[in-house]
């Protein structure tokens, strides 16, 4: 299971996904920059929405790992469950991501070009600096 830090992470949304390397980026507010990135590496299998709130993580279940075996062939190294409330209300999404490995990286990570970082600030992947006029 995943041990998150301290913080305020209850806006959470797909940062990145490859189909090798996924990135879930966590923050009290999305819009300008993030403080969590949960990375996944060699990701297998992944159900789960591209935006939610206050994720539940927990232990896999014994029907959740089969269901990854039976998609994969085999129970990868990392198997992270998390429940989301539905954006409808009522019942819990069940999410589920398999890789092998899972990282939690902390640091403030700007959704927009900005000079002169920080030690242990960065840009988003996707963030391009300004074109030169």
């Amino acid at each position: 299971m995943i041990e998150l830090p301290e913080g305020s992470w209850w806006d959470w949304d797909v940062l990145h996904f490859d189909g090798s390397q996924l990135r879930l980026a966590a923050g009290h507010d999305l819009t300008y920059h993030h403080g969590l990135e949960v990375v996944f590496t060699d990701v297998a299998y992944m159900a789960c929405p591209t935006q939610f709130r206050d994720p539940r993580f927990r232990e896999s279940t014994l029907d959740e790992r089969a269901l990854v075996r039976r998609h994969v062939g085999e129970e990868p190294p990392a198997i992270v469950a998390f429940d989301v409330d539905a954006p409808a209300g009522g019942d819990l999404v069940v999410c589920l991501v398999a890789a092998g490995s899972v990282e939690v990286v902390p640091g403030l990570v700007y959704r927009y070009w900005r000079d002169n970082l920080a030690p242990g600030e960065r840009v988003a992947p996707h963030v391009r600096p300004p074109e030169q006029s």
